[in-house]
């Protein structure tokens, strides 16, 4: 028992640093704070840019580190009791991925 016991242990460790890994790696996030935050940023007031920056981008990811589990936790619970939702969710977001897809390479070939 002790053995599945760590086992378990280690493996959600892995998966947890795999996760903000990829996360960290994300180019949407760099889009997101190259591309939002400056408006949040006021030049005029005392505190340095930097220091603005870094605490929106630290309030940021401590939402994210809040909020990301907890609908992570709740889907699994649902879609654990219920497979065939699980099989549809999968489906309709495949499904939708491909259409972005094509969408946007048709605007790319459009433009």
């Amino acid at each position: 028992m002790g053995t599945s016991t760590e086992a378990r242990a280690s493996s959600r460790g892995q998966i947890m640093l795999k996760g903000a890994g990829i996360s960290g790696l994300n180019p949407k996030a760099r889009l997101l704070y190259s591309s939002l935050f400056p408006q949040f940023i006021a030049p005029a007031v005392d505190w340095p840019v930097a220091a603005q920056t870094g605490l929106l981008g630290a309030l940021h990811k401590a939402a994210c580190a809040l909020v990301y589990p907890a609908v992570g936790m709740l889907a699994r619970r649902v879609l654990q009791t219920r497979p065939s939702a699980a099989r549809a969710i999968t489906r309709v977001s495949g499904a939708m991925m491909i259409a972005i897809g094509g969408f946007l390479l048709v605007e790319r070939l459009a433009g």
